[in-house]
């Protein structure tokens, strides 16, 4: 069997730079164990599938180990090969998935998801959160699928060591580590070894959790940030009540084809 693939660089505005995703189109879903396979051969953060449907398209996202229920970057770079490879005409591309429905819009060449709110939960400062780095943060929080621990200034988070092994064994999808930032609202990384991703480029999802911390905090809506990963990527946040709205754009790196 012949398969369409894509591999997007996600919230970058020149290739090599975001967070890499590959995309397969599909005319019909194929077996989970095939398509964990096919993630697991990409090797990237993500690989995402879609079928389309009367209403759009559905959409599901694999780590090389893990199904996910949500994935930022991964729906970005499917609603590009939409919009620049696969015939898309529309300005609104609207994905069903785990976590309900997804709406990526296209301005020009910037695409802006518009995904749920992530509820945040206060926690203590345990010994299994303080341990998770080299440096103990200033304040805990535990949201759907992530903890996000919050440091003190951005150069903590860019020098940041994670404890991956001890990561790994927190009952989480993974682990944000967030602080202001110097020429941006706010910073962040993302670590999820429990996942198959020791350190995520760019996590959009991530940012459900983020936006409505930092707009608390900065007593704000739209926000400017950027993820401190080798690869950086930039993004636009808007909280606009139940939903995060999250802005970049994205890169074709390659076209090509599978056999399975």
């Amino acid at each position: 069997m012949k398969l369409k693939i894509y591999q997007i660089d996600a919230f970058s505005e020149r290739v090599f730079g975001g967070n890499p995703a590959a995309v397969c189109p599909l005319a019909e879903w194929l077996p989970e164990e095939l398509m964990q396979k096919i993630a697991m051969e990409n090797n990237l953060a993500e690989t995402a599938f879609y079928v389309k449907t009367a209403q759009g398209f559905h959409i599901r996202w694999f780590t090389p180990t893990v199904e996910v229920d949500l994935c930022g970057h991964a729906t970005l770079a499917t609603a590009h090969v939409l919009f620049n490879h696969e015939g898309f005409a529309g300005s609104e591309v609207v994905f069903d998935s785990r976590s309900g429905y997804l709406k990526v819009s296209r301005h020009n060449d910037l695409l802006t998801l518009d995904f749920p709110v992530d509820t945040l939960t206060a926690l203590d400062l345990t010994e299994d959160l303080k341990n998770a780095f080299d440096i103990s943060p200033q304040k805990a929080y535990k949201g759907k699928t992530d903890y996000m621990l919050v440091f003190e200034h951005e150069d903590q988070i860019r020098l940041l060591r994670p404890h991956l092994a001890h990561i790994a064994q927190l009952p989480v999808r993974g682990v944000i580590a967030t602080a202001s930032g110097k020429s941006v609202d706010f910073v962040s990384r993302f670590f999820g070894p429990q996942s198959g991703i020791d350190e995520d480029p760019v996590t959009g999802s991530a940012h459900t959790t983020l936006t409505p911390y930092w707009a608390a905090v900065l007593q704000k809506t739209e926000l400017s940030a950027r993820q401190l990963s080798a690869r950086e990527g930039e993004l636009h946040c808007t909280l606009a009540h139940d939903r995060v709205k999250i802005s970049g754009k994205a890169q074709t790196y390659l076209v090509g084809e599978i056999f399975v």
